[in-house]
């Protein structure tokens, strides 16, 4: 509702276009439809209706006050893109997990030794620490703690903390020692004692993106619970061979019974490629 206020005037008979049904509810603000109606504005286009009960009908609000209203503009790109974690969240009540990892174009997350710094180029971790400082939490199992002693901040390209830090959550039984990395004062920490990757997302209800950078158990064990809504994969260039996959078992045991994804985006970062998948 900035715009319309600095706006004024201007903003009688004019299109407004936004990405959700403005919301008809009192909450720390009064509705957005008042605003709108207020303004004398034309016509409001959107892309998705708003799915909460509480705070949906704005757009037949807007109709009776004799505004123009259209509805499912470009829904899909939206539902998919700006709007796709939180409108997982509103139906679910759980948040949105995506599952990121780096890999080599055969597969491997590490070499045979177990080194793995850096499989990813430097433009590609760039671009995860800008996912991570827009996420609400970033999720770890123990293993990984213990193996490779990450901070799981969100840095910029100076290399200095972003201003904005994700929750980092370390999932698992096993003690970590507290001169752990992930347990210094530069972001808040939460441990999750349980390998129930249901019990995790409920213990986080009250975030709405949250990135899986564990390892290959922690991966499969969501894998497994269907608990992953969306697959970023950093392909690297390289061959390294050897034992060390991304990803456990998943539970399947032949081909007919594969867990069967689509692409959603590909995209090159530097000299790797960025695949996004979502689940068919």
């Amino acid at each position: 509702m900035v715009a319309l206020r600095r706006a004024g005037g201007l903003a009688a008979g004019a299109i407004v276009v936004v990405t959700m049904e403005p919301c008809n509810h009192y909450g720390k603000t009064p509705p957005c439809v008042n605003a709108l109606i207020e303004a004398r504005v034309g016509t409001v286009v959107y892309a998705v209706a708003d799915p909460n009960g509480i705070a949906g009908g704005g757009a037949g609000r807007l109709s009776a006050a004799g505004l123009q209203v259209r509805s499912g503009v470009l829904a899909e790109q939206v539902a998919a893109g700006p709007l796709r974690e939180w409108l997982h969240k509103q139906r679910t009540g759980l948040p949105h997990v995506t599952w990121k990892y780096a890999t080599s174009i055969d597969g491997r997350s590490a070499a045979a030794d177990g080194s793995s710094q850096w499989i990813s180029s430097e433009a590609a971790r760039l671009d995860l620490h800008r996912r991570r400082a827009i996420a609400d939490a970033i999720l770890v199992g123990t293993g990984t703690v213990l193996a490779d002693d990450p901070a799981l901040t969100a840095r910029l390209a100076d290399g200095s903390l972003a201003p904005q830090q994700p929750l980092r959550v370390v999932v698992g039984k096993r003690d970590i020692p507290p001169e752990a990395r992930v347990l210094n004062d530069e972001a808040r920490t939460m441990m999750i004692r349980t390998h129930e990757p249901m019990e995790v997302l409920r213990a986080l209800s009250d975030r709405t993106d949250v990135l899986l950078e564990g390892g290959p158990t922690l991966a499969g064990a969501f894998l497994r619970a269907g608990a992953i809504n969306r697959i970023l994969a950093y392909v690297a260039p390289i061959l390294l061979g050897g034992p060390v996959t991304a990803v456990d078992d998943v539970g399947v045991s032949n081909i007919t019974n594969a867990l069967r994804w689509q692409f959603d985006s590909v995209e090159k970062v530097g000299p790797d490629l960025l695949l996004s998948l979502v689940a068919r």
